[in-house]
């Protein structure tokens, strides 16, 4: 799974919300020895030093980190991996939006672009599923890297604001259009070969889910738990403490749009 410059280490940490565990990606032109790395996962040397022992078997090194997202599963073990990953004077810098999660004086921001290696990697902010959610273009593979925004399989929670991850999809689908991309890396599941058929897939997807809280809601469904009760019994119970996340932003933002009209 990846692209000729992108090649994913599977995090061993399978859940209900993280699938088959978190992608860790590890970024190179081909034959360049300065690597990057993309969300190193969670806490835990032994999938920390194996994304290093495979980036040293490959004759390079790590020379910086970048995070998706602040949740556990992608950025708790990113400090510790930039020890691990340190190389006597080099330092590995760790680059987010969130200032709490960066290690280094930089951090990202809409429209950078970070160059290591003769690679380049431009930022993309598309809040939604968390409010310091990043998208990565890898340009030459015409990649998209989404952490948790979209995922190989399934749907994500939405703990930001609906309105931001509606507009960061419909965002996604155009550029994905525009760029003709080829392939969606995501935080979890496998590679999604055909990006437009994706976004178009999730962002129909959100709208009926969007429908059918609306319709709970008018139905008498007053709380998010009451909407995961009539929306998502067909969906596992284990699921359900997640899906109220979703609900909530749903309700919240049918709320503004009421109070707007």
């Amino acid at each position: 799974m990846g692209t000729s410059r992108a090649r994913c280490v599977l995090a061993p940490n399978p859940s209900p919300m993280t699938l088959d565990g978190t992608n860790t990606w590890i970024l190179a032109e081909p034959g360049a020895e300065a690597v990057v790395v993309v969300d190193p996962g969670p806490e835990g040397d032994d999938h920390l030093r194996r994304v290093i022992g495979i980036v040293e078997e490959q004759g390079g090194h790590v020379a910086l980190v970048l995070l998706t997202h602040g949740h556990p599963d992608h950025a708790a073990g990113a400090k510790r991996f930039a020890e691990l990953a340190r190389t006597g004077r080099r330092d590995v810098p760790v680059r987010a939006l969130d200032p709490r999660l960066r290690l280094g004086d930089e951090g990202l921001a809409e429209g950078d672009v970070v160059t290591v290696g003769g690679l380049d990697v431009r930022v993309m902010e598309t809040p939604g599923h968390s409010d310091d959610s990043l998208s990565f273009w890898l340009t030459a593979d015409r990649a998209i890297l989404t952490g948790d925004t979209v995922l190989g399989y399934g749907t994500t929670v939405v703990e930001g604001r609906l309105g931001d991850y509606l507009a960061s999809l419909d965002r996604l689908r155009a550029f994905a259009g525009e760029r003709e991309a080829a392939v969606i890396l995501p935080g979890h599941g496998p590679s999604l070969d055909d990006p437009v058929a994706a976004l178009d897939h999730y962002i129909d997807h959100r709208r009926a889910r969007l429908a059918q809280v609306e319709a709970a809601v008018a139905g008498g469904a007053r709380t998010a738990r009451e909407v995961v009760e009539r929306v998502y019994a067909d969906v596992d119970r284990s699921l359900w403490p997640a899906a109220e996340w979703s609900v909530q932003a749903q309700l919240d933002y049918l709320r503004d749009r009421a109070d707007d009209a």
